[in-house]
């Protein structure tokens, strides 16, 4: 604390992302990384890129990158929004988007970054429980807002919302922004890009992060109508006219043209998720269904947080979630390659039967 700050500073939360430990032969499971490097293409569309031509700024339009995403969307190059990852992304949309005078609206069990996001630019939110379930009921959101945003899949339960649910929001809540983030989209889960260009007052967010294996490189981006388009373009060139650097356009162009790829890989992380759900269940696990790539489990005689512990005994790193308390018990794991799923079962089954 220093008597330098401003005002909001002292209000503020920040969110806590997971944590990234240096801990030898760790099995790390905890940041829904992908177990899968990033396509061949990728790589040497950098090492092309370390050229003298870093010398000069990037692109600030982003051409390239844009072009790439909608070519593979099916949409104009106007419906586009590119930023330094997805949250850099959803930032400029809550500032853009999201600050009116009715409440925005997002589940009580979700992205812990949205009430930050909130604290940050002073947007006045309300929460709606999940049901029994764990599920986002829609019916619940049918009330004036200043707007709605939900991931789909939700994290951290993973379970995804059908198409059909989210149009019948839209058709409903025609005055004001819904935003669906598609972070985990590409795991099982229908996209609403394709309601884009019936609705203008949807937006949808996708990264790099997850199914593209590009964590480490922070590309985000949206897409929706060209007016929704502007006032986030707007937002950004009064921040940061240039976000995105020529590594990541370059990374993300090849990411995106390497199609078989991308198909393989996230059919093989679907298949260990099918896999290590199977195995916990057998295990006593009770295991939301899951359109992401990770699970939400817990078992019904052992604490989340002491499953957690033991694990991190045995170099085995999970996501647990202390608050809120109805998902105390409760372990976020992330899909890991066969043998981290094979090890991390092999540590539950140790713990289990101590």
């Amino acid at each position: 604390m220093s008597k330098f700050w401003s005002p909001i500073v002292h209000a503020l939360t920040p969110y806590v992302p997971g944590e990234q430990p240096k801990i030898q032969n760790l099995i790390k499971l905890n940041t829904n990384e992908n177990p899968y490097g990033p396509s061949p293409k990728v790589i040497a569309a950098l090492q092309a890129e370390a050229a003298d031509s870093l010398r000069l700024y990037p692109d600030p339009d982003s051409s390239r990158m844009k072009a790439a995403i909608a070519e593979y969307h099916g949409l104009q190059t106007n419906q586009i929004f590119v930023g330094n990852g997805s949250d850099e992304v959803l930032a400029h949309i809550f500032q853009a988007l999201l600050k009116h005078d009715h409440p925005l609206l997002f589940p009580d069990i979700t992205y812990s970054f949205y009430p930050v996001y909130c604290g940050l630019y002073g947007i006045q939110y309300e929460t709606v429980p999940l049901d029994a379930q764990f599920e986002i009921a829609i019916d619940d959101y049918l009330r004036p807002n200043g707007g709605i945003i939900f991931p789909n899949p939700n994290a951290p339960t993973g379970i995804p919302l059908p198409l059909a649910e989210i149009e019948r929001l839209l058709q409903a809540n025609k005055d004001s922004v819904v935003v669906v983030d598609e972070a985990y989209v590409d795991f099982g889960t229908e996209s609403a890009v394709a309601l884009v260009s019936r609705y203008p007052n949807v937006l949808v967010t996708h990264t790099y992060s997850k199914s593209r294996s590009l964590a480490g490189l922070r590309i985000g981006y949206a897409v929706g109508d060209a007016g929704l388009i502007e006032a986030l373009i707007r937002v950004k060139d009064s921040f940061n006219s240039y976000p995105i650097d020529r590594f990541a356009e370059a990374g993300a162009v090849a990411a995106l043209q390497d199609d078989d790829y991308f198909q393989q890989t996230r059919q093989q992380v679907i298949a260990a998720r099918e896999q290590l759900v199977s195995n916990l269940r057998a295990l006593g696990f009770e295991v939301l269904p899951s359109g992401a790539n990770f699970i939400f489990a817990r078992h019904p005689q052992y604490a989340g947080e002491q499953l957690a512990a033991a694990l991190r005994e045995q170099a085995v790193i999970v996501r647990h979630f202390k608050k809120p308390a109805r998902i105390a018990d409760f372990l976020r794991i992330t899909i890991g390659n066969d043998t981290q799923n094979q090890v991390l079962v092999k540590a539950l089954r140790g713990v289990l039967q101590a």
